[in-house]
């Protein structure tokens, strides 16, 4: 068994943020992980085992890295996983619209002494900008197989499957100035002999990574992680200029050549609509309508498709049932575990797959072509000089905006941002008012009921409180580190493949069931013992000065505030049934998605905000955000209730 397990070969999928790495991982592996046309989509470090021609191979995704000269712990884990997994092959994933950038990342891979396969993805892309890359060129300069390929479409794998069948050693490598070379040398000496990775640990040592020297005393001890120290300040004063910028002025000059001999432009391109309307969309006049016109399609789908659909779903085929079964059942307590106000049937089966299913169908399917065109990145790019101006900081907006897809992976990807407040604010907001994809979703459900008012009243409100929150938090919180200017990545705006649309539609319903499915029932059959041991009439009780004197809203909500603390999707899609049954009004209804949208940060993100920073602050910072929404619900109640006293 172990002799077989040796066998098993390490291929390591590395690349620059939204480069195809995952959708190449879903192509070798035939698993499906999330792919987008975005950064930050890939968060964790994924593993499976494949077959190739009877050979076993494990293939690791990971998150984007530019260069293994470390800038956040987010890149840093990435490095940890090539120095600890000790991969047998590396496949780097290019984005070919992106060559030069890539190579950066390619000259540091050189030096591992790995076999490195390159991916050339999006080759139709560059041909439509007129562009070519010789490939066989590049393959040749560099030393390595390079594939071309269009990863959303497939084409390349079998060629990748090739290579990682026929790899070789690397024989090229990136000649530094004398100066440089030789003292690479000199610390490779002073190094353990067993130590992997030399000539990159002694490159990275020079250039004063603070990460690498704490790798070198792990694994080789203080004394020689001292001595490498004071070789690198002997090389220092050498050297005129610094160390980074020797290295690097050798990298650029090896890029240059690279690219002048592999990369063709035609002298006059074709104008790129795509780019203009990227510019647009992010601009600071003209990205607010674009932004708005987004949001009213995605209002008037789910409205009137979503909507509709859940409608038809509920009388053709669960009336009929309910019907049946009413007339079938006549032992009252079966009937009211079955069907009755709190049935497992009634508000947990058929709540989910009818009435929740069709509503987070129409509205991933819109917010996955958001993706997949590129839309969320200029999104973050536009919030960024709307609300840096106003308390939040720019290096978190993008987090902040993936939350409105999972706040849980939001959270985690908060590792990216530089300073211990940028990461607390941006915690803070993604947990406080911002709706994940599942509740915003129904979020819009519940208020295309009420009109397209509610909607606009809902959201600017939760838009305040996120905003003051953020003014709050960057006035009291204080600056221990050194902020970055705010660089975001802008993918390429691109038609959508809708293959892949409903792929990841399907994957993302299916995942929803597989998470949630078992919740609304365990939620209802929960509620159902509250109800018929009487401690649901305690708790409204308990709850009354709160629930209908502060918040205005009727007893019946203390049973979605308490399935707010399981997953936030059960307790919005409760509200519907409230609507339905006419136990809310307009006012009663915005008051209650705010509610719910700001309560009790779900079980899950709970979780990953404990991973980030630390139980004691997340404890506090819990408290303080349902402390808030109660606070910020029951003034909006009184102030609804003022402009709309006859709702």
């Amino acid at each position: 068994m172990q002799e077989t397990i040796q066998l098993i070969k390490k291929v390591m999928i590395v690349g620059l943020p939204n480069t195809g790495k995952s959708q190449v991982f879903n192509n070798l592996t035939g698993q499906y992980n999330i792919v987008a046309n975005s950064p930050l989509t890939t968060i964790n470090i994924k593993k499976t085992l494949i077959r190739i021609s009877n050979q076993q191979f494990e293939i690791i995704d990971t998150p984007g890295l530019h260069c293994l000269y470390i800038h956040s712990e987010d890149e840093l884990q990435v490095r940890d996983a090539i120095f600890q997994e000790k991969p047998d092959i590396i496949l780097q994933c290019i984005d070919a619209n992106r060559l030069k950038q890539s190579l950066s990342l390619t000259a540091d891979l050189l030096t591992l002494s790995i076999p490195i396969i390159i991916s050339l993805n999006s080759i139709d892309e560059t041909t439509r900008r007129g562009m070519w890359i010789d490939s066989d060129g590049l393959s040749r300069l560099i030393g390595v197989p390079v594939i071309e390929s269009m990863a959303v479409y497939g084409q390349g794998t079998d060629e990748i499957k090739k290579a990682i069948l026929n790899t070789r050693q690397i024989k090229k490598k990136i000649q530094y100035s004398d100066i440089i070379e030789h003292s690479i040398t000199n610390i490779e000496s002073l190094l353990l002999p067993e130590t992997p990775y030399k000539r990159t640990l002694a490159i990275l040592s020079m250039m004063n990574d603070h990460f690498i020297f704490k790798q070198i005393e792990k694994t080789n001890g203080e004394k020689i992680s001292a001595q490498i120290r004071k070789e690198v300040e002997q090389i220092k004063q050498k050297l005129k200029w610094n160390i980074i910028w020797n290295i690097n002025k050798s990298i650029n000059a090896w890029i240059d050549n690279i690219v002048e001999k592999v990369l063709k432009k035609q002298k006059l391109t074709p104008k790129q609509f795509s780019q203009k309307i990227a510019k647009f969309s992010r601009h600071p006049i003209y990205g607010v309508p674009i932004l708005f016109l987004v949001i009213y399609i995605m209002f008037f789908f789910v409205v009137n498709v979503a909507n509709t659909i859940s409608e038809w779903l509920n009388s053709s085929i669960w009336q009929p049932i309910e019907s049946l079964l009413k007339t079938v059942i006549t032992n009252p307590f079966l009937h009211d575990f079955l069907i009755g106000p709190y049935g497992v049937l009634s508000t947990g089966l058929a709540n989910a797959l009818l009435t929740v299913l069709p509503i987070l169908s129409v509205f991933f399917l819109m917010f996955n072509i958001l993706e997949d065109i590129g839309y969320i990145p200029n999104l973050s790019v536009l919030t960024h000089r709307l609300f840096s101006k106003i308390g939040l900081t720019g290096s978190a907006i993008m987090p902040i905006v993936l939350g409105f897809g999972c706040k849980t992976m939001a959270t985690l990807t908060t590792k990216s941002l530089s300073t211990q407040k940028e990461r607390y604010i941006a915690i803070f907001l993604i947990a406080f008012a911002v709706p994940c994809a599942v509740q915003f979703g129904i979020n819009l459900s519940i208020l295309g009921r009420l009109g397209f008012s509610a909607f606009i009243i809902t959201f600017f409100v939760l838009f305040l409180v996120e905003a003051a929150a953020g003014i709050i938090l960057n006035k009291i919180l204080k600056d221990y580190e050194e902020k970055r200017d705010f660089i975001q990545e802008l993918p390429d705006i691109r038609l959508p493949v809708i293959s892949s649309v409903i792929k990841k539609t399907y994957y993302r319903l299916f995942w929803f069931l597989k998470e949630s499915l078992l919740v609304f029932i365990y939620a209802a059959l929960l509620l159902f013992v509250f109800d018929k041991t009487g401690i649901l009439t305690v708790i409204e009780k308990i709850c009354a000065p709160i629930i209908e004197g502060f918040l205005g809203l009727p007893s019946s909500m203390v049973d979605i505030i308490i399935l707010c603390l399981a997953r936030r999707e059960t307790a919005a899609a409760l509200i519907i049934n409230l609507l339905k049954r006419g136990e809310l009004n307009y006012v009663q209804s915005i008051v209650a998605v705010v509610v719910t949208t700001m309560l009790m940060p779900c079980f899950a993100n709970i979780m990953a905000m404990v991973k980030e920073i630390g139980i004691r602050k997340t404890i506090f910072m819990v408290i303080s955000i349902n402390l808030a929404a109660f606070l910020i619900g029951g003034m909006l109640s009184k102030i609804l209730i003022i402009i709309f006293p006859l709702l």
